[in-house]
């Protein structure tokens, strides 16, 4: 019998070119046919590994979910960024390898970031997803998220809505 060790970390500069690979198989799977296709390629290609080196290196707020020694998920986490709401923190992303969502690791992962969002002071949280992505609207309501805000986004030619999910303490 083995072990399989899954881990919640902070991110390290070796995990860089993991991330960018996470980034990329989840964000295809996520995104495919609703962001063009053009910018969606585009916004793959420039988070590639060098730039999570970088993000790393500067001190952003990562943890990265760790299976028997493999990245499988990242999150990003820091400051919320819309100043027109409350919530002190924002969890700006968290991303799963395909094959690795739909077992919980990425509620261990989301837990994660807002603890460590808490570490820092930062009592409740947002996070933004958008409105056609029902896998992340789901995820983020059954973790005890409520809709609070809509904006928009532009990708080239197209606009879509974003819903802001707000989460209090824990």
């Amino acid at each position: 019998m083995s072990t399989l060790s899954i881990d919640v970390r902070r991110a390290e500069a070796s995990d860089a070119e993991a991330i960018a690979a996470v980034h990329d198989s989840a964000w295809r799977q996520a995104y495919d046919g609703l962001i063009p296709a053009r910018e969606l390629g585009r916004m793959i290609t420039r988070r590639g590994a060098a730039w999570w080196h970088r993000a790393i290196r500067r001190g952003t707020g990562i943890v990265v979910i760790d299976v028997g020694g493999t990245v499988v998920g990242y999150a990003t986490y820091g400051p919320n960024r819309a100043r027109n709401l409350v919530q002190r923190g924002e969890v700006y992303e968290i991303y799963m390898r395909p094959e690795y969502q739909g077992v919980g690791l990425g509620t261990r992962l989301f837990l994660a970031a807002r603890r460590e969002l808490l570490r820092h002071g930062f009592d409740s949280a947002v996070v933004w997803a958008l409105a056609e992505n029902e896998g992340a609207c789901r995820f983020y309501k059954n973790a005890g998220g409520r809709k609070i805000a809509r904006g928009s986004e532009r990708f080239g030619d197209k606009v879509l809505v974003k819903i802001a999910f707000a989460f209090a303490r824990g």
